[in-house]
C-alpha cells in the first residue's frame, strides 16, 4: 500500500551525444520528462514538426503494409498467441536497423503502390463491366451508336420504356412516313431501335419519340456494339491480369513482415524521441532535460549516465505545492489490482493508496459472487498454466491479469468448498444418473440456495465490515493530516452514529423475525446506544456545515448530512447482490445439470449429456464471472470508495519504449 516517492531530475549533456542519452532513458522507462525551464537568448526549443510528420507517416505505412500482407499471406495463430507478448530483442539489432532502414521504408511504400494498383483496377473492372451491361442489349448491333444519320436522312439509336412492337412504333409515327425501324432487342422494361427517317422530318420524329419517352444510350461510341464489347472484355482481362500480378507481388514480400513491425517500432520510438526532444532546452552545444523520476530509480540512472557519458545530474525533491505524478507499488497479491484503483482516479496529494486493503475485499467478493469450486478450479488451473508456460514472455500487463483472476479463482474455489458448490451439484446428478445412487459433497458451512436469508445475512454483515473499513482509512487520513477535527466531526461520530444505530435495529423484533435472529440485547445497552446516537447526530448536524458563516445555513447543511444515514441504509443493501448472483450462479448450474440428466437416457445418452454440461458450464462461467468482475469493481468505486478516497491525481507517464512487437531486454527494466 504504497504510492513511490518521486524526485525532480535535470540532466545537462553535451548535444552530440543526446541521441544515444535519449535512447538509453526510453529504454529504461524511469523519467517522465517535462519543461519547466523558460527558453531564453542561449536556450531553446527545437521545431521538430517536420521530423514527426516524417516518421508517423512511415509507421503509418508500415502498419497498413502488414495488414495488407496479413490479408494476402495469412499467418496461423494459436488462441494463447497473446500470452506470448513482444519479441525480445538486443540493442544491436535495433541499431544495425539503421543499415536496412530505407530499404524497408521503400518495401512498405511498394506493397501500398501495389494495393493501390490493384484498388485501382478493380474500380476501372467495375466501371467497364458497367460499360458492357449498357451495352448488352446493342450487342447484335453492328452500326456506331453515335450514327446520327446520312447526307438525306437522320438517325435515331436509343431505347423506350417498356415492351414496344414494330407496329405500335409505326403508329405513333406514321404520319413521318417514310421511315424505317427496326428493333434490336426488346425487354419488359425497355426496347432498343434503330430508325431512320428523311432529313427534313428529323425534328418532327424527334419530337415524337420524346414524348413517348425515347432516351440515347449512355455510351455514345463510334464502333457497332459486337465490336466494342470485344474491346471491353480484353480491357477487363488486362485488369484482371495486372490484379493478378500486383497480388503475386505482394505475396513475395510475405517474409518482410518481421522487417516491416521493427520498422513499426523503430520509428514509433523515434517519433517518441522527437516528440521530448520537442520539450528540451537547447544551446550550441548542449542539451537540458528536466522531469521526475522515482527515488528508488534515481541512483541507479545516475550512476549509468556517470559511467557512459559526460554529464552534468541535479536530483532533487519537489516543491510541495508541486502536481507530483502518481506511480503504485505494491506486493504481487495486490500489484494486480493497480490498474482498477488508475481506471477510478490516482490515489490525491492528500490520499493514500487503497490497493492493499481493496484487494482484500475485492478477491473476496468474486469469490463471494462466482461462489462455485468447479468454476474456481478453472479459473485458478488455467491461471496458473499461463503464468508459468509463458512467464518469459508474458507483458507485465497480461501477467498482472493472469494473477488477479488466479486469486479470484482461488477466493471462488475456497467459497465454493464452504457452499458445497462444485459445478453446482454436478457430482450428484452423474451417480445418480449413471449408478444409481447419489453421492453428495456436504457444504463445509450451509447451502445459500436452501438458505437465502442466511446468507443475506451475512452478505450485509460483510457489507458493514467493507464500509467501516473506508471509514477506517479516512480517519487515518486525518490522523496522518493531523486534522483532529475532520477525524472527529466527519468520522467519529458517524462511527458512533452507525454502530448504536445497528445494535439498536438488532434489538427490535422486528428486524429479528425478518433475519431469523434471536439477539437478546440488554435494555440499557440499548439506552446508552440512543444516547450515544443522539449526541453523534446533534454532533453531525452541528459540524458538518461548518464551512458556512450563517448559523441558519450551517444548521441546515448539517442536517442535510445527517439526511446521509440514508445513504449507508442503501449501501449496506447494496450488498445483497452477493446474494443474488451467489443464487444465480448457484440455480444455473442445477438447471444445466438437470437438463443434462433428462438428456441421458438410452444407450448413447453419456453424448448428450457430455455436451449439455460442457456448453452449458462454459456459458454460465463466463457471464457470471463477468457479472462478478462489474458488481466487484461496483461496489468497490461506489460504496468503499466513497467513505474516504477523493482521487484527482495525475499517473507516471515516463519516456519509455512503447512498441507493439518488440521489446528490449534491458537489466533494469527486465
Amino acid at each position: 500500500m504504497a504510492v513511490l516517492q518521486m524526485q525532480r531530475i535535470c540532466i545537462c549533456a553535451l548535444k552530440n551525444k543526446r541521441k544515444q542519452i535519449l535512447e538509453l532513458i526510453q529504454r529504461m522507462g524511469v523519467i517522465e520528462i517535462n519543461d519547466v525551464i523558460p527558453e531564453d537568448s542561449i536556450f531553446h526549443k527545437s521545431d521538430v514538426s517536420v521530423s514527426e510528420t516524417i516518421l508517423d507517416k512511415n509507421v503509418n505505412a508500415a502498419k497498413e503494409a502488414l495488414l495488407i500482407l496479413e490479408q494476402y499471406t495469412p499467418e496461423k495463430t494459436s488462441v494463447l498467441a497473446a500470452l506470448n507478448g513482444r519479441t525480445v530483442i538486443t540493442t544491436e539489432t535495433y541499431d544495425n536497423f539503421a543499415d536496412s532502414y530505407n530499404r524497408v521504408v521503400h518495401t512498405a511504400n511498394k506493397i501500398l503502390s501495389l494495393e493501390k494498383n490493384i484498388a485501382e483496377n478493380k474500380a476501372e473492372i467495375l466501371r467497364l463491366k458497367a460499360q458492357a451491361e449498357v451495352l448488352f442489349p446493342w450487342k447484335g448491333f453492328d452500326v456506331p451508336l453515335n450514327f446520327t444519320g446520312t447526307k438525306y436522312t437522320g438517325s435515331f439509336i436509343g431505347t423506350l420504356p417498356g415492351m414496344w412492337t414494330l407496329e405500335m412504333i409505326y403508329e405513333k409515327l406514321a404520319l413521318q412516313a417514310p421511315i424505317n425501324v427496326e428493333i434490336i432487342s426488346a425487354l419488359k422494361d425497355q426496347t432498343c431501335i434503330f430508325l431512320l427517317c428523311l432529313k427534313e422530318n428529323t425534328d418532327a420524329v424527334s419530337e415524337i419519340l420524346r414524348s413517348i419517352g425515347f432516351s440515347y444510350p449512355g455510351s455514345q461510341i463510334d464502333q457497332g456494339a459486337k465490336e466494342y464489347l470485344k474491346v471491353l472484355e480484353d480491357m477487363i482481362t488486362e485488369a484482371e491480369l495486372r490484379i493478378t500480378q500486383s497480388e503475386e507481388e505482394i505475396r513475395s514480400y510475405q517474409n518482410t513482415k518481421s522487417e516491416l513491425r521493427l520498422l513499426q517500432d523503430y520509428d514509433s520510438m523515434r517519433s517518441e524521441k522527437y516528440e521530448v526532444i520537442s520539450h528540451l532546452l537547447q544551446s550550441r552545444k548542449v542539451f537540458v532535460l528536466t522531469g521526475f523520476i522515482p527515488k528508488e530509480e534515481a541512483k541507479e540512472l545516475e550512476d549509468i549516465l556517470n559511467q557512459k557519458f559526460e554529464v552534468a545530474i541535479d536530483i532533487s525533491d519537489p516543491a510541495k505545492e508541486e502536481e507530483v505524478p502518481v506511480l503504485l507499488h505494491n506486493n504481487g497479491f495486490s500489484s494486480p489490482l493497480e490498474g482498477t484503483v488508475e481506471a477510478f482516479s490516482p490515489p490525491g496529494k492528500d490520499d493514500v493508496d487503497p490497493t492493499f486493503i481493496m484487494s482484500l475485499f475485492y478477491y473476496m467478493l468474486f469469490g463471494l459472487m462466482l461462489s462455485d469450486a468447479g468454476y474456481g478450479a478453472i479459473m485458478a488451473i488455467g491461471c496458473t498454466i499461463g503464468l508459468l508456460k509463458f512467464k518469459n514472455t508474458l507483458e507485465n500487463s497480461m501477467r498482472k491479469t493472469l494473477r488477479m483472476y488466479l486469486f479470484c479463482g482461488i477466493s471462488t474455489i475456497f467459497w465454493g468448498v464452504m457452499f458445497g458448490s462444485y459445478f453446482g451439484d454436478l457430482l450428484d446428478v452423474i451417480t445418480g444418473t449413471f449408478f444409481g445412487y447419489k453421492v453428495t459433497i456436504p457444504p463445509v458451512w450451509f447451502i445459500p440456495v436452501n438458505e437465502p436469508m442466511r446468507m443475506l445475512v451475512f452478505s450485509m454483515l460483510l457489507g458493514i465490515i467493507h464500509i467501516f473499513a473506508g471509514l477506517g482509512i479516512k480517519l487515518y487520513i486525518c490522523i496522518k493530516k493531523k486534522d483532529y477535527k475532520s477525524m472527529l466531526y466527519d468520522v467519529v461520530f458517524w462511527l458512533l452514529l452507525l454502530i448504536s444505530a445497528i445494535i439498536i435495529l438488532l434489538s427490535t423484533k422486528m428486524i429479528g423475525d425478518i433475519f431469523g435472529l434471536q439477539l437478546n440485547v440488554p435494555g440499557i445497552v440499548v439506552t446508552i446506544c440512543s444516547i450515544i446516537a443522539v449526541i453523534a447526530s446533534i454532533g453531525i448536524i452541528l459540524t458538518n456545515g461548518r464551512e458556512s458563516k450563517n448559523p441558519f445555513k450551517r444548521f441546515l447543511k448539517g442536517a442535510y448530512a445527517l439526511y446521509g444515514i440514508s445513504g449507508y441504509l442503501s449501501d449496506v443493501l447494496s450488498y445483497s447482490r452477493l446474494l443474488a448472483l451467489g443464487l444465480a450462479t448457484g440455480v444455473i448450474c442445477n438447471v444445466i445439470n438437470k437438463m443434462a440428466g433428462m438428456a441421458a437416457g438410452g444407450a448413447i445418452g453419456i453424448i448428450p449429456f457430455i455436451l449439455i454440461i460442457a456448453v452449458g458450464h462454459t456459458l454460465n462461467l463466463g457471464i457470471n464471472a463477468l457479472g462478478a468482475y462489474v458488481h466487484t469493481n461496483r461496489l468497490q468505486y461506489v460504496e468503499f470508495f466513497g467513505k474516504f478516497y477523493e482521487g484527482g491525481g495525475r499517473m507516471f507517464k515516463p519516456f519509455s519504449v512503447k512498441t507493439k512487437y518488440y521489446k528490449f531486454k534491458e537489466k533494469n527494466n527486465g
